[in-house]
């Protein structure tokens, strides 16, 4: 129904419309009350003392600028990890939360990543203050195909270099030995060029095991004793010690390992004397590669960050630890034990394209006492 509308209205509106109004002169009436009304300052100035709320928290330190990275992307990153769900591989890059995850997998040629493959599941027996993997009593059982699968993703990228690293398997007799030896083994087959590094645990101290793994063919031995002797209690599980892990890295040079290799994180409380006695004690284990990382918190339920490490600390230790005599060394803020830059350099040295390994064995027989010296308070 159209309803009708009065004559009267329309000659109102008619009316309204047919007049001008002056938009600018209001405007500008407007502007002139506002400049002449009281500022910002007015309000402030005589204002009661309010008490202020910071939200978060303030006790812990805050993430420096040299710590933050960027969000891993790229045709690199995205293929190994499609390769990695399709055979059902786990990674510590991604486990363990490691910020180089997109500086190891990303770029565009593929051959030229890094992936450290983690083996036996991922689920630890093991309960770190650190470690961000996840913890059980009773862990999935091993895949058989775990082995065939991990050689033949290697073998798929054509990497120069690999790093193999494992869960804790408490629950497992041989800790996982045979497991880890036997997919060491099949790489070497599928692709006998490849260099292997196979970053182990402890095996509950059980030395026998330690060496069926060093003997399987591998070309670094690394295993990370991750603090100071002093802090280790506080800071690793229960099961682990730090003289347990030195006889670890002993054995397996003991077993004609070329190169053995170990890792620490600063910024977990440690004195500038426990450093150097936990160096001075590697190097009696004739360990060849030290790195130097910050320990980053991955979640809250982690033992806090006492500090963060400047990176002109980390230079200063690793001029230290060369000076003591260790074939190499990698220190910064953000390096983790398997640190690309560093697994170039071994591929390097193995490969006989670096530094003479007879020359610089000789030079690290020499330890020099005077490395304390150069660290300053």
């Amino acid at each position: 129904m159209i309803r009708s509308i009065p004559k009267a209205t329309i000659r109102q509106t008619s009316s309204l419309l047919g007049t001008p109004r002056c938009l600018a002169t209001q405007a500008g009436t407007f502007k002139q009350k506002l400049d002449a009304g009281p500022a910002l300052d007015d309000f402030i100035r005589n204002a009661p003392e309010v008490e202020t709320v910071t939200l978060g928290n303030t006790s812990q330190p805050r993430l420096p600028s040299f710590l933050k990275t960027k969000i891993p992307t790229g045709a690199s990153f995205t293929k190994i990890k499609e390769d990695l769900r399709g055979l059902k591989l786990h990674t510590v890059c991604e486990e363990a939360r490691c910020p180089n995850i997109g500086d190891c997998w990303g770029g565009t040629d593929k051959s030229k990543a890094t992936a450290t493959i983690m083996l036996m599941g991922d689920t630890c027996t093991r309960g770190c203050r650190f470690c961000s993997v996840k913890t059980s009593k009773t862990p999935a059982p091993l895949d058989p195909h775990e082995p065939e699968h991990t050689a033949e993703a290697v073998s798929r990228w054509g990497l120069g270099y690999i790093v193999l690293t494992t869960v804790d398997r408490d629950d497992i007799p041989d800790g996982g030995a045979e497991h880890f030896a036997s997919t060491i083994r099949k790489i070497k087959y599928k692709a006998p060029n490849i260099l292997v590094e196979a970053l182990t645990g402890d095996f509950a101290g059980n030395l026998e095991h330690v060496a069926l793994v060093a003997r399987s063919g591998l070309d670094v031995y690394a295993h990370n004793i991750e603090t100071t002797e002093a802090l280790t209690p506080f800071v690793r599980d229960r099961r682990a010690t730090f003289r347990q892990s030195l006889s670890v890295l002993a054995r397996a040079k003991e077993e004609g390992v070329r190169i053995t290799k170990t890792s620490m994180m600063l910024g977990l409380g440690e004195t500038e004397d426990q450093v150097l006695d936990a160096l001075k004690a590697l190097r009696s284990a004739n360990v060849d590669v030290v790195t130097f990382g910050q320990y980053m918190r991955p979640t809250k339920r982690h033992m806090k960050v006492h500090r963060y490490v400047e990176p002109a600390e980390f230079d200063r230790w690793k001029q230290v630890a060369m000076d003591m005599g260790f074939l190499y060394v990698a220190s910064g803020p953000l390096v983790r034990s398997s640190y690309k830059a560093g697994e170039y350099f071994i591929e390097n040295v193995l490969r006989g394209k670096g530094a003479n390994v007879s020359k610089l064995s000789q030079t690290r027989s020499q330890p020099q006492d005077s490395a304390t010296d150069s660290v300053s308070p």
